[in-house]
């Protein structure tokens, strides 16, 4: 009886302690969002209030306050784990510039059925205005770096 008892009650202190350190990434993201060289994991709540709230209105009207790339992966994608450093090294060159943002389909479904994302990676590319373009599957760094100077910064 103590050995359930022990083993109950580690798997609570576990349960506690996965959701403070989540709650804790979710506040780095917000504070990364500004745009300071990093690439922001993104969620649902985040993506109403920073980039569209789709929920409110039909017609897309892009809230940033920088051009933005929405990259959607997953941890199991071979292209997506390629084109991740190739991200972090765009988001430290263009810091201050762009925002980019990274969504793991497996956890944000609704984000992922948002842009059709039926094969991964897919890039959303956001300038201040106008409509987004979508980029699918994998490139290297200056095919991205192409897209970032003659869409999203022109």
């Amino acid at each position: 009886m103590k050995k359930v008892l022990v083993m109950v009650a580690l798997v609570m202190v576990s349960v506690i302690v996965y959701a403070f350190n989540d709650k804790a990434e979710t506040n780095q993201s917000k504070k990364e969002a500004i745009g300071n060289g990093k690439v922001v994991v993104m969620n649902k709540e985040m993506f109403l209030k920073d980039v569209f709230d789709y929920e409110k209105s039909k017609k897309w009207k892009y809230k940033g306050d920088k051009p933005a790339i929405i990259d959607l992966y997953a941890d199991w994608c071979g292209p997506c784990r390629q084109t991740a450093p190739i991200m972090k090294e765009l988001a430290k060159e263009y810091a201050g510039k762009i925002i980019i943002y990274k969504v793991n389909v497996d956890k944000q479904k609704e984000l992922a059925a948002l842009f059709n994302a039926t094969s991964i990676p897919l890039f959303v590319f956001i300038p201040m205005n106008g409509d987004p373009q979508l980029f699918r599957g994998a490139a290297d760094k200056v095919t991205y770096k192409k897209a970032i100077d003659d869409f999203l910064l022109k």
